[in-house]
């Protein structure tokens, strides 16, 4: 009813603000209740949702049920009722008293409970004067972080660009340096990408080429009744590599691929020298552990063809979005573990080494292959099938420069993850520091 009242609705707040300053709807003030209506300096709390957050009505209107109205006597500061509302202590009350099994609630009644300490109107009205004065100082202290993360970004944009075109751990020790604005999980993924696309270590004019790799690879993969797949097309490659690199597709360098077995098992772990089932968890975060297996039944017989041995490659053929295909490389392993169904192990001929094939595989470029070919509706279950796995393109150098990229790889990420725990350690001082200037203020007496 454009001759209405303001119709207040949750939507009509602005986030992080105090105030409510109009509305986007009317409604006619027929048959409305009198403690729907709100007038110029009630107060507005939501009672769904993000409940217990407080507004101020700057204008006349009415509710619907998703907020309580609180009209303060004139013996009350509308600032200090504000602030107490806002503290973590009203919060925490609020939060016991909601009730609802999925949508918590809080109604007038309990919000008439709340306990408020309520100091003279005088006091009242410094306290307001005081947070006021401290919140503009952090207002400002806000801006210039701001500021401040904004030149650091500038520099850990440079520095990551002078990294990668100089992959050194001198310049890595100083990107560290440059910039806090970089995460551990960046630096990962930047080597990574640099390692794939031959930038990471210099090539050597000595070191066999990679095609004639893969010409040797011919008479083993025929024996081994390989199947080929599509050659990737110069045209259609991801990325420019170095002349002594060839891509190649994932199922074209491997001698034979094949997956587990998935019986039902006991839920717990297997014990002592039991036959156990890996679940995917034991090859979906970076390096392979054992620990992740579930006991099988007494009475079922095992199958040794799927246990595992050190030196295999596998991969999660289902998980998340972030991990499914996700690979690791066994390097030791107890005996009597079996692969699960949802576990793909691919065998490789000596002259391809499969730390390089691994960290190839979580590379960006392999993630974004995974994702436009995994099927599945839901983000929190993908599947990639053997054949999409097997056409994954790999950019495969020489057998010697696999090995150095591994090295120089295995060297930069022990860099990046001492980096991490200096990382850490500075934001625990930090919070710290801030607990005690908290503790301070909370123990001011004016």
């Amino acid at each position: 009813d454009p001759n209405g009242l303001n119709w207040i609705k949750i939507g009509d707040t602005e986030k992080g603000g105090r105030y409510i300053t109009s509305t986007r709807e009317r409604i006619r003030k027929e048959g409305l209740k009198k403690t729907r209506r709100v007038f110029p300096g009630d107060f507005l709390l939501t009672n769904s949702m993000s409940f217990g957050r407080p507004y101020i009505s700057k204008i006349e209107g009415c509710i619907h049920d998703g907020w309580v109205r609180i009209h303060p006597p004139n013996e009350i500061d509308a600032g200090f009722l504000y602030y107490l509302l806002s503290s973590g202590y009203v919060f925490s009350f609020f939060t016991k008293a909601a009730a609802g099994a999925v949508v918590q609630n809080l109604n007038a009644e309990k919000v008439r409970q709340l306990p408020i300490p309520l100091p003279p109107l005088a006091e009242q009205k410094r306290i307001v004067a005081k947070v006021d004065a401290l919140m503009a100082q952090c207002d400002r202290l806000e801006a210039q972080l701001r500021e401040r993360d904004t030149r650091q970004a500038e520099l850990a944009r440079a520095a990551l660009a002078r990294f990668s075109e100089a992959p050194t751990p001198e310049n890595l020790d100083l990107l560290f340096h440059d910039s806090f604005t970089l995460t551990p999980a960046d630096l990962r993924k930047t080597i990574l990408t640099l390692a794939v696309q031959g930038k990471l270590v210099s090539q050597d004019p000595k070191d066999e080429p990679a095609e004639k790799l893969v010409e040797r690879l011919g008479p083993l993969r025929e024996a081994a009744k390989a199947k080929n797949y599509e050659e990737v097309s110069l045209a259609k490659a991801p990325y420019n590599i170095p002349k002594s690199w060839k891509w190649v597709r994932l199922g074209n360098i491997c001698l034979s691929s094949d997956s587990g077995w998935s019986p039902q098992c006991r839920p717990e772990q297997r014990t002592g020298s039991e036959w156990g089932v890996l679940k995917v968890s034991a090859v979906s975060w970076g390096s392979f552990n054992p620990e992740q297996n579930k006991a099988l039944p007494v009475g079922k017989e095992p199958r040794p063809a799927c246990e595992v041995k050190p030196g295999d490659f596998l991969l999660s053929r289902a998980n998340t979005e972030e991990l499914v295909a996700r690979s690791v490389v066994v390097a030791k392993t107890p005996p009597r573990l079996m692969m699960s169904d949802k576990i793909v192990r691919f065998t490789f001929p000596d002259n391809i080494d499969r730390d390089y094939i691994n960290l190839a595989n979580s590379s960006e470029w392999s993630r974004t292959h995974y994702a436009k070919n995994s099927s599945g509706t839901s983000s929190s279950m993908k599947n990639v099938g053997r054949g999409v796995m097997c056409a994954l393109p790999i950019p495969l150098p020489p057998l010697a420069e696999q090995r150095r990229i591994v090295a120089k790889v295995d060297q930069l990420m022990a860099l990046v993850d001492e980096w991490e725990v200096r990382l850490e350690q500075s934001r625990a001082s930090a919070t710290r520091l801030l607990d005690a200037l908290v503790a301070e203020l909370t123990n001011y007496e004016s």
